[in-house]
């Protein structure tokens, strides 16, 4: 009962939305939902939904939530981008910006009071600086004044703010340990440290705070490796078992996090370091079983991947695991060709069967055994129709060419006496013609 309270409660914040949605949204700033009735997904999503529209309500946020459904207005989804479902956007005047993270109502919160507030917030003093680092794993700011710089960071801020937060401030604000070798200046605040944006060495700005936006150790799941393909970079990664706490686990992952910090300088700009507990969403990643605690290195451009030639025993094995990858001599497996991607499909196929059977044996049964009989079946009564057919249609020529046979010659007898009647038919003709002979003659 309080749980249907709180989903009614919170479905009260929730407006449904129809067709007029479309003039009357510029005014306000609205979190919507695009869902349909049959997906699973958006029914799974109505709750935590719920949920956000409570939450957005009790903060004062200026932000509306509503919900739609896109297959009664396929049109209007249609002009925002909607491809799937449950597809959530968050709409601010002319732009529109959707939401890729952990269908949370922590994570949805969080993204709309980000997206919906300031482009660029400002850091008036130290204090509030503290206190901005302590909330932020990663932060990144703009020092100095007007300039093309920051005219360029205004810009890559309104693209990336979906991911990250975009500060501004004066250079007496930043901590005493920061040393900027000229203004105006980009820096990022992550790993307990600080790293400055160089356009000579790292090249575009957009691309440099796209890598820059990830920690340098992480730990990984399947969303966040979705996530760390836009940044181009290999992803080493301890696949471990955090339950277990083994030696050969817990010296696997201190490995990787020390590459991760004592070699930034050196693999920053094309690797990013962490470990993933369990093995079940690289094996089906891989279409392998690999035994843990490994470490693989992805390529999620490509869906190529690298495992070690030898057993890693310490930090100088894995920096040379990571050169071999680097100057090419490390063997790559898998990728996205012919042979890959049809051994994908029959893998996908054979997971799926797997996992019906193991999840309901009997609706396995049903879903695939049912099929299969009746094809059989099909199979089994096309074949005997063929075969016979075949004999019939052969016992009828047979017959029928046997009756033409008795028709057209008649038994043996019969055509002896026909043999007999025609020559004594033509012995009267010849005596006929003798005798008109005889009497010409005459």
């Amino acid at each position: 009962a309080v749980v249907a309270h709180v989903v009614a409660s919170g479905a009260g914040f929730v407006e449904d939305l129809d067709e007029s949605f479309k003039e009357n949204r510029k005014d306000d700033i609205w979190l919507v939902d695009f869902y349909a009735p049959w997906c699973g997904h958006c029914k799974k999503l109505e709750p935590v939904w719920n949920e956000v529209g409570i939450e957005m309500k009790n903060m004062g946020s200026p932000v509306k939530v509503g919900k739609m459904d896109a297959t009664s207005f396929s049109s209007i989804a249609s002009e925002f981008g909607v491809r799937g479902y449950p597809t959530i956007k968050l709409l601010k005047g002319d732009l529109a910006y959707n939401y890729r993270g952990p269908r949370t109502k922590d994570d949805i919160v969080e993204f709309a009071n980000r997206v919906a507030g300031p482009l660029i917030r400002p850091l008036p003093s130290q204090h509030m600086f503290e206190h901005v680092q302590k909330r932020h794993r990663v932060l990144f700011v703009y020092v100095g004044g007007e300039s093309p710089l920051k005219e360029k960071y205004i810009e890559v801020a309104s693209e990336l703010i979906v991911y990250t937060y975009f500060f501004s401030a004066s250079e007496d604000v930043l901590p005493e340990y920061v040393t900027l070798p000229e203004l105006p200046a980009v820096v990022v605040f992550k790993d307990g440290t600080y790293f400055v944006y160089d356009e000579y060495e790292d090249g575009d700005l957009s691309s440099w705070i796209n890598r820059e936006r990830f920690q340098g150790y992480l730990n990984v799941d399947g969303f966040t490796l979705y996530e760390l393909g836009d940044t181009g970079k290999l992803v080493a990664i301890a696949v471990i078992d955090d339950k277990n706490s083994s030696v050969e686990h817990t010296r696997l992952k201190t490995i990787i996090q020390e590459v991760a910090r004592d070699y930034r300088d050196h693999f920053h700009r094309d690797f990013q370091f962490g470990h993933m507990d369990g093995n079940d969403y690289i094996n089906s990643l891989l279409m392998d079983d690999l035994t843990i605690p490994t470490i693989v290195v992805l390529n999620t451009s490509n869906q190529q991947y690298f495992l070690p030639d030898r057993h890693i025993e310490n930090t100088e094995d894995m920096v040379q695991f990571i050169n071999n990858i680097l100057d090419g001599t490390a063997e790559a497996q898998g990728g996205d060709g012919l042979l890959q991607r049809i051994k994908r499909i029959i893998y996908d196929a054979k997971s799926t069967v797997v996992s019906v059977f193991k999840s309901s044996p009997l609706l396995g049964c049903f879903l695939f055994g049912l099929p299969l009989g009746v094809i059989s079946i099909m199979c089994y009564g096309i074949c005997t129709a063929d075969t016979d057919g075949g004999v019939d249609e052969h016992e009828a020529a047979k017959k029928e060419n046997g009756d033409r046979e008795l028709t057209d010659e008649g038994s043996e007898e019969e055509q002896e006496e026909e043999k007999n009647g025609k020559y004594t038919e033509l012995s009267d003709g010849e005596l006929k013609q003798k005798d008109v002979m005889e009497k010409k003659k005459d």
